[in-house]
């Protein structure tokens, strides 16, 4: 598998064997424009903000769940990259877009994760930390779903949260070249 200049240049920097004193220490003097800080398991995951293509596929998958849960009446809040923390859990971590379905949540119950490099923590076992309910990864082209189950995410086909969603055609307007057209074939679609 050949590695792009993109992803290289985005690959995560991981320093190991801190504890969460030294790594709460740490995170105020590391806390800068275009970084990225998650902990988990004492590593400290250092990644430089996302390039064009994860931001662009970001943007369309907010596009096209937003688009859904509006047209479908469900009501949500964006949190985006909300940072999530436990000292307990001694975790922290940012998902690319989140939300919480309904209102006054204390945490998003969906996170949505955008994978250009390889490399890093666990973000799913840093996700069953922090209890997030359901967690999207969008890699190769592929959405992979998860749904928390007591302790242990479980792979699953489709979305528990957002049930009627068609993951198919979620799919087929995530990889459509332009935006525009994209949301509006998924808009006729869910009508």
């Amino acid at each position: 598998m050949t590695i792009t200049v993109e992803e290289k240049l985005y690959e995560p920097l991981l320093f190991p064997g801190l504890t969460w004193e030294q790594f709460k220490t740490l995170e105020p003097m590391l806390d800068v424009p275009g970084v990225r800080l998650s902990f988990l398991d004492g590593v400290l995951e250092i990644q430089k903000m996302p390039g064009r293509k994860h931001e662009t596929t970001k943007g369309r998958i907010g596009a096209l769940v937003e688009a859904y849960m509006m047209a479908v009446g469900i009501d949500f809040t964006p949190t985006e990259s909300l940072t999530l923390e436990s000292e307990i859990g001694k975790v922290r971590r940012e998902a690319d877009k989140s939300y919480e379905l309904g209102t006054n949540r204390n945490q998003p119950d969906l996170a949505i994760e955008i994978v250009i490099t390889s490399g890093g923590i666990d973000k799913l076992k840093a996700y069953k930390r922090l209890r997030i309910p359901e967690v999207w990864f969008w890699e190769k082209d592929k959405l992979s779903l998860y749904a928390l189950r007591e302790q242990e995410y479980e792979q699953i086909s489709r979305s528990e949260l957002l049930s009627g969603l068609d993951m198919a055609l979620l799919t087929r307007c995530i990889m459509m070249p332009n935006h525009v057209q994209a949301i509006r074939e998924f808009m006729s679609a869910i009508a």
